[in-house]
């Protein structure tokens, strides 16, 4: 079974690259059939089947220490110092892989980028409170989208930075622009992926939402801001522009004043770097990006589980209340950051708005008023009456068990009728 890294690459060579099907698998060195499978399914795959091992593994630590201190060795000469006699080729395939850590490339910083190349995204933490229900306040992450190209700003407010909440405020984002950048650049952020032994490696759900989409997530190599410039100075414009003399309602009046502040300040002003607005370049921009799937990606929350007893579910720290006709049977949670919904067996059995505070217990009237109907019925169910034989026990067995002789009582009843008689 494909990889989801291979399929995903798959898809963004043939949707981002316009590269054909036999051009794809020549470059990754797979079957053709294999690369239509790929462009064929629309969801990542599951199944991911575990490495053997290689017979160069073994050998790996010697072939690092030669690198460490030659970074440009040859494969071959690298072969002879080791005693390699085995497959040249997976020696090389190792050596390649292994060589950029120690020979890191060191390219300039771009500054000028190509119409939908690329997105900086960030998480950006506004300096204020903003009410989110049952009394509490908070500072929830805002996600920020700036493309390269056009300068334009794209920023939502979310309930969380967890994936099931940033991939949901992505894919919301892009469908503003209706169409997706060829490359989303992130930095190491949890949900994203984060760097190993040398080299960037994604989240299973950023791989998928990548494939999904058929573009590419360049993760920025660790403590290199400048990597990321645009959508930095972005969030400093948030802060120095946006947020002074602001106060908020909560959460959806937060991102209602952000969309009028975006839509008639941020992306129409006069860009000094550009020299025009981010309004005039977005048209071409948008031309130049990769349309949006027919099937949108797997986001938010998504869970499944037995329906226990107290019926509810839980989503983040809160939990939600579920119809008590699904105790028992197995219930589909799904939840974004505008709502949470449960179903079972395909019918709705809870709806609930998305719950932004912690710790909370959501519960809607009519859950409630069913579970109670269905303990009044469940206590008072007649029960009939048992039909059990009870055992008539002899007047001798009392005598025996209070240790009364009864041949003794029987002579001195006989003597008693004598004198009466």
């Amino acid at each position: 079974m494909i990889k989801v890294e291979d399929w995903a690459e798959i898809r963004r060579l043939h949707r981002s690259e316009g590269m054909p099907i036999k051009a794809i698998a020549r470059r990754l060195g797979i079957s053709k059939n294999t690369v239509k499978r790929a462009l064929a399914a629309d969801e990542p795959p599951v199944y991911r089947r575990m490495s053997k091992g290689s017979i160069v593994d073994a050998a790996e630590p010697q072939i690092r220490e030669l690198l460490a201190e030659f970074p440009d060795m040859p494969a071959t000469v690298i072969a002879e110092r080791i005693g390699w006699e085995r497959s040249m080729t997976v020696l090389k395939d190792r050596v390649r892989q292994l060589r950029p850590q120690y020979r890191p490339a060191d390219p300039a910083s771009r500054t000028a980028y190509q119409p939908g190349e690329l997105a900086q995204c960030d998480l950006w933490f506004p300096p204020a409170k903003v009410p989110v229900g049952a009394g509490q306040q908070a500072s929830p992450p805002v996600l920020v989208m700036v493309s390269g190209y056009s300068r334009w700003m794209l920023a939502r407010m979310l309930p969380s930075r967890a994936a099931g909440d940033l991939f949901a405020g992505m894919w919301a984002l892009l469908r503003m622009l209706d169409a997706a950048p060829r490359s989303l650049v992130w930095d190491n952020e949890g949900a994203i992926g984060q760097w190993r032994g040398g080299r960037p490696v994604l989240t299973a759900e950023a791989s998928a939402f990548r494939g999904t989409l058929g573009i590419k997530i360049v993760q920025c190599r660790p403590a290199d801001p400048e990597a990321k410039g645009l959508v930095e100075r972005a969030n400093e414009y948030l802060e120095t522009s946006f947020m002074p003399g602001r106060s908020f309602t909560g959460p959806d009046d937060f991102n209602a004043q952000l969309d009028g502040w975006l839509a008639h300040r941020a992306n129409v002003r006069h860009h000094r770097r550009l020299g025009c607005r981010p309004a005039d370049r977005i048209v071409a921009d948008m031309a130049a990006m990769v349309a949006l799937p027919p099937v949108a990606p797997v986001v938010g929350w998504r869970t499944s589980t037995r329906l226990a007893r107290d019926h509810y579910v839980r989503i983040a720290s809160n939990d939600y209340s579920v119809h008590p006709s699904a105790i028992g049977r197995l219930v589909e949670v799904v939840a974004d950051p505008e709502q949470v919904r449960v179903t079972c067996g395909g019918q709705p059995v809870a709806t609930h708005p998305r719950c932004w505070a912690v710790h909370q217990t959501i519960t809607d009237p009519a859950h409630a008023q069913a579970a109670a109907a269905m303990r009044q019925i469940r206590l008072h169910r007649a029960r009939p009456p048992a039909d059990t034989e009870v055992e008539q026990r002899r007047l001798a067995d009392y005598d025996t068990l209070l240790g009364i002789d009864n041949s003794s009582v029987q002579s001195i009843g006989d003597r008693d009728i004598e004198g009466v008689a």
